[in-house]
């Protein structure tokens, strides 16, 4: 046997990383926001269930896994592959600070076209939603009647709980996730509050300002032992009490900010410029939006905390420190315009100076005309039935943070100290060889000396 063979060898296949339950019964699906994305996300599952359209976006449904060698030509499709949920499975409830049920929601925000919606407005108009924990001061250019009442945020979140109890007993739901769908909240830095469990649940008590409704919902769920996923650029688990809690109950997280439109784009071509050392002298980046979401963003503070997640994406890519006389001197700006008549169809417009040998300057525009919500809705059945999965794998389910979920974030989550990585493509693998690992089956690492000896 050569040398390279020798390297090249399969060793023997591992076998199943842990045990893995099967998806018995209903998953109930808990969103708080009942907006743009929740509904497009609801009607869209619906309408998939009854044959009126297909899955376009979801890794989930439509995605598919190599299994060993090229030449094996073995490519299960990821839903067989793995014991996820079935859609049909699937139920779900919200709170928002607004009556409307789902159909009438759905109605406002103008994604889906009339004649879809009404082919599911029964069930569009059976999800009521429940109130909502909100305050204004975390979201300033909105307020609605549909919010609940208490003392303190510690009773609020108790009465978190007992929604959360109460679906699951009238839904018939065997198992749980909680995903947030809801606005951005202004901006906040983990403070004292936040580093410790016991600091946090004393915080709940004396109504401490860096307690985010957001939060709230995420201590309530967590503490019910259900997954929470973070689709905001909200703090909210991303702190060490939630680290906490999710190990010790075993409800993993993840998060935050469901990477869509103008992000989605810069994590597929930055990575590209990276592996030519092509350099970069700036990226500028505007939005112009309509829907609720760029109301939001329209105050100062919420748009700051957008702004971090946007600005961090290109520096982990780039890694100016290793790379100074290409990415060294790179200006970056994000914009956000709130422009009502958009609605939901999001523009991001990009310009980008690169300049390749001997220094040479080019120019790349990028004018994305996207639709906010119809990216954003696979998104989050991925995250809802990736989380699942993870609560019932004994190797996942106390581990807290899945950052192997990162593929679907602006701002991934990692464990404290850890960069985030952010090339989609590294997320992707890192995505599939979890799966492959949970199975015992071998990881892909795309060496391929062994067809060449």
């Amino acid at each position: 046997m050569t040398a390279r063979a020798a390297h090249a060898r399969k060793s023997a296949k591992p076998g199943p990383q842990g045990e893995m339950a099967k998806a018995h019964g209903k998953l109930g699906v808990m969103i708080p926001g009942m907006g743009a994305v929740a509904t497009t996300f609801v009607a869209g599952v619906e309408a998939i269930r009854k044959g009126y359209a297909k899955p376009i976006g979801s890794l989930t449904q439509m995605g598919t896994i190599r299994l060993g060698k090229r030449t094996d030509g073995h490519a299960p499709m990821i839903k067989k592959f793995v014991p996820l949920a079935p859609l049909n499975s699937l139920v779900f409830t919200g709170w928002d600070i607004f009556e409307d049920d789902m159909y009438t929601a759905a109605r406002k925000a103008r994604v889906l076209e009339k004649e879809l919606l009404d082919r599911v407005k029964p069930f569009l108009e059976s999800i009521q939603p429940r109130p909502a924990v909100f305050e204004r001061r975390y979201v300033k250019k909105l307020d609605g009647p549909n919010v609940k009442k208490g003392k303190n945020k510690r009773e609020l979140a108790e009465q978190l709980r007992a929604d959360i109890r109460d679906f699951k007993k009238t839904s018939g739901a065997d198992r749980l996730v909680m995903i947030w769908c809801g606005s951005t909240e202004i901006f906040l830095k983990p403070s004292r509050v936040h580093a410790s469990l016991k600091a946090f649940e004393k915080g709940l008590l004396e109504n401490d300002e860096d307690i985010a409704p957001s939060m709230v919902y995420a201590y309530a769920a967590l503490s019910e032992g259900v997954p929470f996923a973070n689709g905001a650029p909200n703090l909210t688990v991303d702190i060490r009490a939630m680290h906490e809690l999710s190990r010790r109950n075993g409800a993993p997280i993840c998060g935050k900010d469901y990477k869509t439109g103008q992000t989605l784009l810069k994590t597929i071509l930055a990575p590209g410029f990276k592996a030519r050392m092509l350099g970069l002298h700036g990226w500028f980046s505007t939005n112009i939006l309509g829907n609720r979401d760029g109301e939001v963003l329209d105050d100062p503070e919420a748009f700051k905390t957008k702004e971090e997640s946007k600005l961090s994406v290109l520096e982990q890519i780039l890694q100016p420190d290793l790379y100074p006389e290409l990415y060294g001197k790179l200006y970056h700006k994000v914009r956000i315009n709130y422009y009502p008549p958009r609605g939901d169809n999001k523009e991001g417009w990009d310009n980008i100076d690169i300049f390749g040998w001997l220094g040479y300057p080019m120019q790349i525009k990028v004018d994305f005309l996207c639709r906010d919500s119809i990216l954003a809705a696979p998104i989050v059945l991925d995250l809802v039935l990736f989380l699942d999965l993870a609560q019932r794998s004994s190797e996942l389910r106390h581990m807290g943070i899945q950052e192997w979920l990162s593929f679907y974030f602006k701002s991934p989550m990692t464990a404290p100290g850890l960069y985030a990585e952010h090339d989609l493509f590294i997320q992707l693998m890192k995505l599939k060889n979890t799966l492959r690992h949970l199975r015992g089956e071998d990881l892909i690492t795309h060496l391929g000396l062994e067809y060449y000896d």
